[in-house]
Protein backbone atom coordinates (compact mmCIF):
# COMPACT_ATOMS: atom_id res chain seq x y z
CA UNK A 1 0.00 0.00 0.00
CA UNK A 2 2.98 2.29 0.53
CA UNK A 3 4.43 1.89 -2.97
CA UNK A 4 5.21 5.30 -4.46
CA UNK A 5 5.75 6.20 -8.11
CA UNK A 6 9.31 7.30 -7.28
CA UNK A 7 10.03 3.72 -6.14
CA UNK A 8 8.95 2.20 -9.47
CA UNK A 9 11.73 1.96 -12.07
CA UNK A 10 9.97 0.98 -15.29
CA UNK A 11 13.08 1.10 -17.50
CA UNK A 12 15.02 -1.21 -15.17
CA UNK A 13 11.94 -3.33 -14.53
CA UNK A 14 12.17 -3.24 -10.76
CA UNK A 15 10.63 -1.53 -7.78
CA UNK A 16 11.93 -0.51 -4.40
CA UNK A 17 10.07 -1.78 -1.35
CA UNK A 18 11.06 0.93 1.12
CA UNK A 19 7.96 1.52 3.23
CA UNK A 20 4.67 0.05 4.29
CA UNK A 21 1.42 1.60 5.41
CA UNK A 22 -0.46 -0.09 8.22
CA UNK A 23 -3.55 1.44 9.84
CA UNK A 24 -2.71 4.81 8.27
CA UNK A 25 0.89 4.89 9.54
CA UNK A 26 3.96 4.78 7.31
CA UNK A 27 6.37 2.16 8.65
CA UNK A 28 9.37 0.14 7.52
CA UNK A 29 8.64 -2.87 5.28
CA UNK A 30 7.82 -6.18 6.94
CA UNK A 31 11.46 -7.31 6.80
CA UNK A 32 12.60 -3.95 8.28
CA UNK A 33 14.91 -3.54 5.28
CA UNK A 34 14.41 -1.86 1.93
CA UNK A 35 14.88 -4.15 -1.06
CA UNK A 36 14.55 -4.10 -4.83
CA UNK A 37 12.14 -6.54 -6.45
CA UNK A 38 12.13 -7.31 -10.16
CA UNK A 39 8.92 -6.89 -12.12
CA UNK A 40 7.58 -9.04 -14.92
CA UNK A 41 7.10 -7.40 -18.32
CA UNK A 42 3.33 -7.72 -17.81
CA UNK A 43 3.53 -5.76 -14.56
CA UNK A 44 5.68 -3.04 -16.14
CA UNK A 45 3.11 -2.75 -18.94
CA UNK A 46 0.18 -2.64 -16.49
CA UNK A 47 1.79 0.11 -14.41
CA UNK A 48 2.52 2.13 -17.54
CA UNK A 49 -1.11 1.76 -18.67
CA UNK A 50 -2.57 2.76 -15.31
CA UNK A 51 -0.06 5.40 -14.25
CA UNK A 52 -1.71 8.48 -12.74
CA UNK A 53 -0.64 11.87 -11.42
CA UNK A 54 -3.23 12.39 -8.67
CA UNK A 55 -1.01 10.97 -5.92
CA UNK A 56 2.55 9.95 -5.10
CA UNK A 57 1.17 6.48 -4.31
CA UNK A 58 0.74 3.86 -7.02
CA UNK A 59 -2.36 2.42 -5.36
CA UNK A 60 -4.76 5.18 -4.43
CA UNK A 61 -8.44 5.89 -4.64
CA UNK A 62 -10.01 8.87 -6.35
CA UNK A 63 -8.04 11.24 -4.11
CA UNK A 64 -4.35 11.46 -3.23
CA UNK A 65 -4.46 9.15 -0.20
CA UNK A 66 -3.19 5.58 -0.57
CA UNK A 67 -5.78 2.82 -0.57
CA UNK A 68 -6.81 1.71 2.88
CA UNK A 69 -6.34 -1.91 3.90
CA UNK A 70 -10.10 -2.42 3.55
CA UNK A 71 -10.15 -0.94 0.02
CA UNK A 72 -7.14 -2.95 -1.07
CA UNK A 73 -8.55 -6.16 0.40
CA UNK A 74 -11.89 -5.59 -1.38
CA UNK A 75 -10.06 -5.12 -4.71
CA UNK A 76 -7.95 -8.24 -4.22
CA UNK A 77 -11.00 -10.26 -3.14
CA UNK A 78 -12.93 -9.12 -6.23
CA UNK A 79 -10.02 -10.01 -8.51
CA UNK A 80 -9.68 -13.37 -6.75
CA UNK A 81 -13.35 -14.13 -7.25
CA UNK A 82 -13.09 -13.21 -10.92
CA UNK A 83 -10.09 -15.54 -11.25
CA UNK A 84 -11.86 -18.18 -9.11
CA UNK A 85 -9.10 -18.16 -6.46
CA UNK A 86 -10.31 -18.55 -2.88
CA UNK A 87 -8.47 -16.63 -0.15
CA UNK A 88 -6.73 -14.62 -2.83
CA UNK A 89 -4.51 -12.25 -0.86
CA UNK A 90 -2.42 -14.75 1.07
CA UNK A 91 -2.72 -17.44 -1.58
CA UNK A 92 -1.04 -15.08 -4.05
CA UNK A 93 2.10 -15.17 -1.90
CA UNK A 94 2.05 -18.98 -1.83
CA UNK A 95 1.42 -19.11 -5.57
CA UNK A 96 4.23 -16.67 -6.31
CA UNK A 97 6.80 -18.71 -4.39
CA UNK A 98 5.47 -22.07 -5.60
CA UNK A 99 5.48 -21.09 -9.28
CA UNK A 100 9.04 -19.83 -9.01
CA UNK A 101 10.06 -23.12 -7.37
CA UNK A 102 8.25 -25.21 -10.01
CA UNK A 103 10.10 -23.30 -12.73
CA UNK A 104 13.46 -24.08 -11.11
CA UNK A 105 14.26 -20.76 -9.40
CA UNK A 106 16.89 -21.14 -6.69
CA UNK A 107 15.48 -21.07 -3.17
CA UNK A 108 17.76 -18.16 -2.21
CA UNK A 109 16.33 -16.08 -5.07
CA UNK A 110 12.78 -16.92 -3.94
CA UNK A 111 13.72 -15.95 -0.38
CA UNK A 112 14.98 -12.56 -1.54
CA UNK A 113 12.01 -11.88 -3.81
CA UNK A 114 9.54 -12.78 -1.07
CA UNK A 115 11.45 -10.69 1.48
CA UNK A 116 11.85 -13.53 3.95
CA UNK A 117 14.50 -13.37 6.66
CA UNK A 118 15.25 -17.08 6.63
CA UNK A 119 15.12 -20.04 4.26
CA UNK A 120 12.89 -21.84 6.76
CA UNK A 121 10.16 -19.28 6.09
CA UNK A 122 10.58 -19.69 2.35
CA UNK A 123 10.31 -23.47 2.64
CA UNK A 124 6.84 -23.01 4.12
CA UNK A 125 5.73 -21.51 0.81
CA UNK A 126 7.36 -24.08 -1.46
CA UNK A 127 4.34 -26.25 -2.26
CA UNK A 128 5.07 -28.26 -5.37
CA UNK A 129 2.39 -29.63 -7.63
CA UNK A 130 2.21 -33.37 -8.44
CA UNK A 131 3.24 -32.44 -11.99
CA UNK A 132 6.49 -30.92 -10.68
CA UNK A 133 7.34 -34.09 -8.75
CA UNK A 134 6.48 -36.20 -11.81
CA UNK A 135 8.72 -34.15 -14.09
CA UNK A 136 11.54 -34.36 -11.52
CA UNK A 137 11.46 -38.17 -11.45
CA UNK A 138 11.36 -38.25 -15.27
CA UNK A 139 14.83 -36.65 -15.24
CA UNK A 140 16.12 -40.04 -14.13
CA UNK A 141 14.50 -41.73 -17.14
CA UNK A 142 16.67 -39.80 -19.57
CA UNK A 143 19.57 -41.89 -20.80
CA UNK A 144 22.58 -39.68 -20.88
CA UNK A 145 26.22 -39.78 -19.98
CA UNK A 146 26.73 -38.08 -16.67
CA UNK A 147 29.89 -36.03 -16.82
CA UNK A 148 31.77 -35.19 -13.61
CA UNK A 149 29.56 -37.57 -11.61
CA UNK A 150 32.10 -40.17 -10.55
CA UNK A 151 32.21 -41.89 -13.93
CA UNK A 152 28.78 -43.57 -13.65
CA UNK A 153 28.13 -45.54 -16.83
CA UNK A 154 25.92 -48.46 -17.77
CA UNK A 155 27.76 -51.54 -18.94
CA UNK A 156 26.55 -53.96 -21.59
CA UNK A 157 26.10 -56.66 -18.95
CA UNK A 158 23.85 -54.37 -16.86
CA UNK A 159 21.75 -53.55 -19.92
CA UNK A 160 21.23 -57.28 -20.74
CA UNK A 161 20.25 -57.99 -17.14
CA UNK A 162 17.60 -55.27 -17.28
Amino acid sequence: MGLRHCDVHLVRGRLLVSQSIWKGHVTAPKSDKSRYVGMTRRLVHAIRQHRHLRSEFVLCGSGAAPLSYKQLWASVRAAGQKAQVIGAAHRLRHTFCSHLAMRGAPMLAIKELAGHRSLMTTQGYMHLSPAAAESAIRLLDERQILRNCGGIVETERQEKAN
